[in-house]
């Protein structure tokens, strides 16, 4: 089996940035807690496991390979992650909690957290309930709160619990990225990518399909969704990048990176009413019923301004599927604001048409949303790049 980000030692990752600044192994160990030998001994067993050297040994210290600097550069961003998140959630007086943890701990938790109860997380890992159990309460007893608590016949999972999950599936995915990277040929490189209802039309399949034909050995995750539900995702690292529409202000621990501007249009079915006028009023578009998007939403903020200074339309119909509104469209008198390239085929098939001019109130910029700190691997940066979103290390003509 592939080894896993948490199949290495957590102890002896954390060790890997005091070798790296002080050059000196007996320094080190005391830095890390651990005694020489022992930290000796568990670097040797991270290079085995790695099949990799990450120290060059020399007479007047230690000096860092290339991997030795990528992994402990990915190890310091994974503690981090793991640190912010024990230490917003802990109740007693321990001032790093989270250098108690172990990574067997941690991934017993996250199963039990993935699979929704210890009966799901054991189904998930294989491991026994008993010793889900007993991870869970060594984790709660190291914080001192409750991570997750029984409600009927299930279990329910924290806020505590919930803020471990997110900073462990964070820590997991820095040390998947650092084992993507120092062993690109054994573990093939893989993106999950978020796409909103615009970036599903054509960005996100065309820059996938560039990506798989320079890389095929390359996997590709897409999730569809909504913003609101691809957003968490994201910020629990489960999703690497959403594409779609970008939000003002750049919502908190995110950044967001523009790659066009897009132009709404007023869509309906061919030979509605309004399809023979070349520049409705807002007074005839009023007149007639709307598919809106859902409240707090881009899509329906434009369509409220675009009957600014009146009363708005009857809308019977709120929905984010764009399939569902181009089958509504096409059986009825209904209404929508769309971007053309999500009606592209329908458009030019003469099945829907397009009412009246673009409005200028559907200016919308689309774009890449990330995680801040986001570091990709390669394979996330080509994407990145193919997408339009950043320069490409890996692929300097394309810049």
């Amino acid at each position: 089996m592939p080894l896993a980000p948490f199949d290495l030692n957590l102890r002896h990752l954390r060790a890997l940035g005091p070798m790296v600044e002080l050059g000196q192994l007996s320094r080190a160990a005391e830095r890390a807690g651990l005694s020489q030998p022992a930290l000796t001994q568990g670097v040797a067993k991270l290079e085995r496991q790695l099949g990799v050297a990450l120290f060059d040994r020399r007479a007047g210290g230690l000096r860092p390979t290339s991997a030795g600097e990528r992994l402990a550069a990915r190890a310091a961003a994974a503690f981090s992650h793991l640190g912010e998140a024990a230490r917003g959630g802990a109740k007693r007086g321990f001032a790093r909690p989270d250098r108690l943890m172990t990574a067997t701990q941690l991934h017993a938790f996250l199963a039990v957290a993935d699979g929704g109860g210890f009966a799901g997380g054991a189904a998930l890992t294989g491991a026994a309930q008993p010793s889900l159990h007993r991870a869970v309460r060594d984790l709660e007893e190291v914080l001192g709160t409750p991570l997750a608590q029984r409600s009927g016949r299930g279990v329910v999972i924290t806020a505590a619990g919930r803020r471990l999950a997110r900073g462990a599936r964070l820590m997991a995915g820095e040390l998947e990225a650092a084992l993507a990277e120092l062993a690109p040929d054994a573990r093939p490189e893989r993106i999950v990518v978020g796409a909103m209802p615009l970036s599903r039309a054509l960005l996100v399949p065309q820059a996938i399909a560039r990506l798989l034909a320079e890389q095929p050995q390359a996997r590709v995750d897409v999730r569809e969704g909504s913003w609101r539900e691809l957003v968490e995702p994201l910020r629990d690292g489960v999703v690497d990048v959403m594409v779609g529409a970008l939000r003002d202000p750049v919502p908190a621990g995110l950044a967001q990176h523009p790659l066009m501007e897009d132009r709404l249009i007023v869509v309906g079915r061919a030979g509605h009413p309004l399809a023979a006028e070349p520049a409705p009023t807002a007074d005839r578009l009023r007149a007639w019923p709307w598919i809106i998007g859902q409240p707090d939403t881009p899509l329906r903020r434009y369509w409220s301004a675009l009957f600014a200074g009146g009363p708005l339309p009857a809308a019977p119909v709120e929905c984010g599927s764009v399939m569902t509104i181009r089958g509504l469209l096409q059986q009825s008198d209904l209404l929508a604001l769309l971007s053309p390239d999500q009606v592209a085929l329908e458009l030019s098939a003469g099945v829907l048409a397009q009412i009246g001019t673009a409005p200028p109130q559907g200016r919308r910029a689309i774009g890449i949303a990330t995680r801040a700190g986001w570091r990709p691997t390669p394979l996330q940066a080509r994407f990145l790049a193919l997408l339009g979103g950043a320069p490409d290390r890996e692929h300097p003509e394309n810049q």
